[in-house]
């Protein structure tokens, strides 16, 4: 696809080089092998358009510009382009970056649909061998980020390479958006394998009609014990239903850390409802206490697992819940997009932990921002965005 993209726009006096992006969003490597190699995301002209997701120049030989430009499907970041344009082609020229804007957004969207055909893709996606583990995982997981006019969710996962035992789902549906993350005990293909079920389950029962989050949890109680092995497997989560037309949160807490809400930049609290007992520990009905927050405009909610906080450094010092508010504090205020700062202070919980993650550690974030004048009357303005 690389040569067939670079062929489609020499005849404009353009030359093109697809570079993708690896799971841990740390290296850009060159789909057609080159003279660069792989570029580092925070240390390259490509990995800055990659992070700030618009377009940045400098001059290159002969009189020519490098132009580079994120490509995403949709709002999922897949990599970057590299443009290079002939001399009479400006790069201070709107028009010029919004074309080539334009074209890196097709190539991302036909990218996206050569996943599931062939390994070529993968393979240069991966700096590191998947365990069978996380090859199952990542082929059951819906797309890392979703965007629409007034809600983005975004989740970082890692160690990629060889995640198992947490999951996440979401689902969209006109005005209301369900969310959920997962945390499987155990740290073996079955872990794995109980995460698939319970997402299964779950899903299955969604797409049946049911709304109700203490039935999505029993759903999922019953699927787990009935299909799993010997020995005791069970899987903490939140659930959780967004309306996205008032920023009504409902979610509910199975044995899984109470989320953080971000408002104006800052940690005002945790998310504490009752919980209930995780899934798949008892065929008994267990009720579990709903949540109930109103969000307002450009408010955040962090939704992890216990492998972020949990996080050791060389001297046994946990990660914990202020360091990771300190870090989502101090990214928010650069006015980040979610899916950069959940990389941003996913990287600050890997380098806690010298780089090798002893749990599986995800994060999920909501971030809710309605346009002006379309919130109904009486729901609560963030003064910021009155």
């Amino acid at each position: 696809m690389g040569r067939v993209s670079d062929r489609a726009v020499r005849r404009l006096g353009i030359s093109a080089e697809l570079y993708l992006v690896d799971h841990g969003q740390r290296m850009l490597t060159p789909l057609v092998a080159n003279d660069h190699g792989p570029l580092g995301v925070d240390n390259s002209l490509a990995g800055r358009a990659y992070q700030l997701q618009k377009p940045v120049w400098e001059p290159a030989p002969d009189q020519r510009t490098e132009l580079w430009v994120p490509m995403v499907d949709g709002t999922e970041r897949i990599g970057t382009i590299r443009f290079e344009l002939a001399p009479e082609l400006d790069p201070e020229d709107a028009v010029v970056r919004d074309r080539c804007t334009a074209l890196a957004s097709l190539l991302g969207h036909i990218m996206a649909t050569k996943f599931a055909y062939g390994d070529r893709l993968h393979i240069v996606r991966r700096t590191v061998p998947f365990t069978p583990d996380a090859e199952l995982l990542w082929q059951l997981l819906p797309p890392l980020t979703f965007a629409s006019e007034n809600l983005v969710i975004s989740v970082v996962l890692e160690p990629h390479q060889r995640v198992g035992g947490d999951a996440f789902d979401y689902a969209v549906d006109e005005d209301a958006a369900f969310c959920a993350l997962f945390d499987s005990v155990g740290h073996d293909i079955q872990s794995g394998l109980t995460s698939a079920v319970t997402l299964a389950a779950i899903r299955n029962a969604r797409r049946s009609g049911v709304r109700d989050l203490r039935e999505l949890a029993r759903s999922a109680d019953l699927t787990i014990i009935e299909n799993r092995p010997a020995g005791a497997r069970y899987v903490t989560a939140i659930l959780s239903w967004l309306d996205v037309t008032t920023g009504e949160l409902t979610y509910l807490l199975a044995g899984h850390p109470p989320p953080l809400l971000l408002r104006a930049n800052t940690a005002v609290k945790r998310l504490e409802a009752g919980p209930r007992i995780p899934l798949g520990v008892s065929r008994a009905p267990t009720e579990g206490v709903l949540g109930r927050e109103r969000l307002e405009p450009g408010d955040r909610v962090l939704f992890f697992t216990d492998g972020i906080t949990e996080a050791r450094d060389r001297e046994g010092r946990l990660f914990g819940v202020d360091r990771l508010a300190s870090f989502l504090e101090r990214d928010s205020t650069t006015n980040l997009a979610a899916p950069e700062t959940l990389r941003r202070v996913m990287h600050a919980v890997l380098d806690h932990q010298r780089g090798q993650m002893d749990d599986d550690a995800t994060l999920l974030m909501l971030d809710w921002r309605p346009p002006p004048g379309t919130l109904p009357l009486g729901t609560p303005r963030h003064p910021d965005t009155a």
